[in-house]
């Protein structure tokens, strides 16, 4: 019976689709026994106390969210140690890290494609992902030459938050309005929703609001509902628990890190909003996103506002940088590859639903847009990424 020790919190989706990850790998290979100390633990007998325990208990693995301080008394066990990322990675044990940098460029993406001008990163003071993420969403727009706006604070409480929530006020109100936000996780998103709600900001058409982890309660709490970045967390538990197992069984010996990758945007109503200065460019957009699967003729979008056929597509170009056509091209293969990374049915049923009428050239166009074939697409994102620590 392999022993592991869980020192992490689980009041978070991110944790709780961790643990579900390594709970599915203990199934298939175990017999597995988890226990998670209590956290008044810590509290009560300190870091010393902790690993007093796990001699004690004879933990086979340990799983936790440790910083460096005590680095040596958790090394003193002689066992694997998983460390979930938060101020800082660990250049000692494996660690469960993401790829910050890229989600970071991927929510700049998604901004400038909706012809953003001003972007704002708000973020969570000393951590890693949050200071990589915004490193990424940084870079990605100083290429468009976007103003970029940066605040950042820490999960705290009493008096300290009630400062730091007033300079959060101050720097929304400041803000040059129309902007895409871009939060470092999902609460600090919810943060923003709500003085943005007190302060009668309008959410999307004044701040345009994404977040990250795709927690389903947090966003939902929000009104309107936070858009999010979804990462493929269990995945990572699952790869958390195959490396553990090798490591049990010594088949490796050197740390690793699991890179944790941003998979596809969950869309909800806090980013229905496009920096587009035409009105009826605007009405032509929204009306093509809420219609993206439908059939969609440029001759009836020219009937719906007072343009012709080529004055429109003209304009549409100017605005959107990119033509009618390859606007929806663009917008069905996004919706596709949401559908091939959170369902396994055939890319032929794929395709259909997602507006093309055959799947003849749905590789060829997907490639054309993703860079790679529907197929790689999915292997892709079904492969863990790993690298070592040294």
């Amino acid at each position: 019976m392999i022993k592991i020790l869980l020192l992490i919190d689980y009041s978070s989706e991110f944790s709780r689709r961790l643990l579900r990850g390594l709970i599915q790998y203990a199934h298939e290979h175990g017999p597995w026994l988890f226990y998670r100390l209590p956290t008044y633990y810590k509290i009560m007998y300190g870091k010393e106390g902790i690993v007093k325990w796990a001699k004690e208990w004879q933990a086979d693995a340990i799983v936790a969210r440790w910083d460096h301080e005590g680095t040596n008394l958790l090394a003193s066990l002689n066992i694997p140690v998983v460390l979930q990322n938060y101020k800082s990675r660990s250049p000692y044990f494996s660690n469960l890290t993401g790829d910050y940098v890229g989600t970071g460029v991927m929510a700049a993406q998604f901004f400038i494609k909706r012809r953003f001008r001003n972007f704002a990163f708000y973020g969570n003071k000393g951590v890693v992902w949050s200071r990589e993420r915004a490193e990424g969403f940084r870079k990605e727009i100083e290429k468009v030459g976007g103003n970029y706006y940066y605040f950042e604070s820490e999960n705290l409480n009493g008096e300290q938050w009630s400062r730091s929530y007033i300079q959060l006020d101050d720097w929304l109100l400041s803000l040059p309005k129309p902007v895409g936000l871009f939060a470092c996780d999902d609460s600090f998103a919810l943060q923003i929703s709500e003085i943005c709600k007190i302060n009668n900001i309008q959410i999307p058409e004044e701040i345009s609001l994404l977040g990250v982890d795709n927690d389903d309660l947090i966003c939902n709490l929000s009104d309107p509902p936070i858009s999010s970045i979804a990462l493929d967390v269990e995945k990572g538990g699952y790869e958390a628990g195959r490396l553990i197992d090798r490591y049990i069984r010594k088949e490796r010996k050197d740390p690793f890190n699991i890179i944790i990758k941003p998979t596809r945007f969950e869309l909800r109503k806090s980013t229905e909003k496009y920096d587009i200065s035409n009105a009826y460019i605007s009405q032509v957009v929204n009306y093509i996103e809420e219609n993206l699967i439908s059939d969609i003729n440029i001759k009836e979008l020219a009937q719906m506002v007072p343009l012709s056929r080529r004055n429109l597509e003209a304009k549409f170009k100017k605005e959107m940088n990119i033509s009618i056509y390859q606007f929806i091209l663009q917008g069905r293969i996004e919706y596709l590859s949401n559908l091939l990374l959170t369902t396994n049915r055939s890319l032929f049923d794929l395709a259909l639903e997602s507006g093309f009428n055959d799947s003849k050239n749905i590789s060829r166009i997907f490639k054309k847009i993703k860079g790679c074939t529907p197929t790689e697409f999915r292997q892709k994102f079904n492969n863990m990424e790993m690298d070592s620590v040294f």
